[in-house]
């Protein structure tokens, strides 16, 4: 799906606007947010509501596991498949169809019982993980010059999408009567997304396309760079989910009580919203965004230093730090499309650092807890997310330089 306009760029493009070339652009703009809103509550949702959907289910400890685990292997496998579709189907139908596959496993996966819950979260996140990787190529075919922009506030409503759904869920619970029209009536706010994205399609006046030049079955695997932007996702990605599956437990076992640990953490997800809306933009302005990624992880390292030296001292100070250097996911969405020349290398690209680094990162909570039943405590584990942030810093800097795949 392209916007035929053009803005300055840093190649210095010519803008063309027309009134009706703003409207369309808006339009997609908006079904961009609404799709984001919808990226994390089908996750973030479970987690308050999972003790009751247990009770009631009459499940194990080994398939929360697998539930709360799917979601990641999902983004990786899906992630890697996402390109393909696009080829065939084009970007802004193969979104469509990811909304449907959304709001589709939504509702299946409260109709019945364990194995039916698996299988709706399974359609669910799979959709989820194609928007994951599309959603770039979007904003760098129809927003070349607002690349920044649009990749902060895209993140910014997916980050507020999941506060949402972990703060929502449960008072929907209440008043709705239980965890199954709770988690299923997320899936309204998904059709509401598809309306807007099937109207801003209409707004383009073109049918849905592949990108440009997909069709060259270019590939890069063999690519020195794509690997970094790979590794640089991937690093932060394990980081942010060993720091979402394990950080509540480190600031409770330091004594802080489990409701504070909850808005502890909930602050932690909050504070990337204003950072991806402030922080991608003016990055994305630079001829490189080494300085602001760095930058971002020496908070994420001073965080992680302060709970696993003084976790007890101020548990404030240490979440708001780490949330800071957790904010480095929107500049990890930025490099993917400032490193591509093209939409059809930006699917590529974003395909492969996803599909990867997601995989890469569902190692991140089962590293982090094992390490802690060997070593009998948090100082190991949090040792190895420091030197983890060492090697993030190492490859964020190498894939922010000015340069292209």
């Amino acid at each position: 799906m392209r916007v035929e306009h053009r803005e300055p760029e840093l190649d210095g493009a010519v803008e063309v606007r027309t009134p009706g070339v703003v409207a369309a652009g808006a339009l997609l703009a908006i079904a961009v947010v609404l799709t984001a809103l919808n990226l994390r509550p089908a996750i973030t949702g479970v987690g308050p509501m999972l003790a009751e959907m247990r009770g009631d289910l009459g499940t194990s400890v080994v398939w929360a596991g697998v539930l709360t685990t799917l979601p990641t292997l999902c983004f990786a496998g899906a992630g890697l498949a996402a390109p393909l579709l696009a080829r065939r189907a084009g970007v802004g139908a193969a979104i469509a169809i990811a909304l449907c596959a959304l709001a589709a496993g939504l509702v299946l996966r409260v109709l019945d019982g364990p194995a039916v819950v698996l299988g709706g979260t399974l359609v669910a996140t799979a959709g989820i993980a194609l928007i994951n990787v599309l959603i770039p190529v979007v904003i760098k075919d129809s927003f070349p010059a607002r690349i920044g922009l649009l990749t902060g506030v895209y993140t910014a409503a997916l980050q507020g999408g999941g506060a949402l759904g972990s703060a929502v869920t449960p008072r929907l619970g209440d008043a709705l009567g239980g965890w199954r029209p709770a988690l299923g009536g997320w899936a309204a706010l998904a059709v509401v997304a598809l309306l807007a994205w099937i109207l801003a399609a209409r707004g383009t006046g073109r049918a849905p396309r592949p990108a440009d030049g997909a069709e060259d079955g270019r590939s890069l695997l063999r690519n020195r760079l794509a690997w970094i932007v790979t590794g640089f996702f991937g690093l932060q990605a394990f980081y942010a989910y060993a720091a979402m599956g394990w950080f509540p437990q480190v600031l409770m076992d330091a004594g802080v009580r489990r409701d504070d640990a909850g808005l502890l953490f909930g602050l932690v997800s909050l504070i990337a919203v204003p950072i991806s809306l402030v922080v991608a933009p003016m990055a994305a302005r630079q001829r490189g965004q080494s300085p602001w990624i760095v930058g971002l992880s020496v908070f994420g390292v001073a965080g992680t230093i302060g709970l696993m030296l003084a976790p007890s001292w101020s548990p404030l100070l240490w979440s708001i730090l780490v949330g800071l250097g957790m904010s480095t996911f929107s500049l990890a969405l930025t490099v993917i499309a400032l490193r591509a020349r093209t939409g059809a290398d930006t699917a590529r690209l974003s395909g492969m650092a996803q599909g990867f680094g997601y995989l890469f990162a569902a190692l991140g909570p089962f590293l982090f807890g094992l390490l802690h039943d060997l070593a009998g405590g948090w100082t190991v584990p949090l040792a190895m997310l420091l030197g983890l942030l060492g090697v993030q810093m190492t490859f964020g800097a190498l894939a922010g330089r000015h340069r292209f795949v």
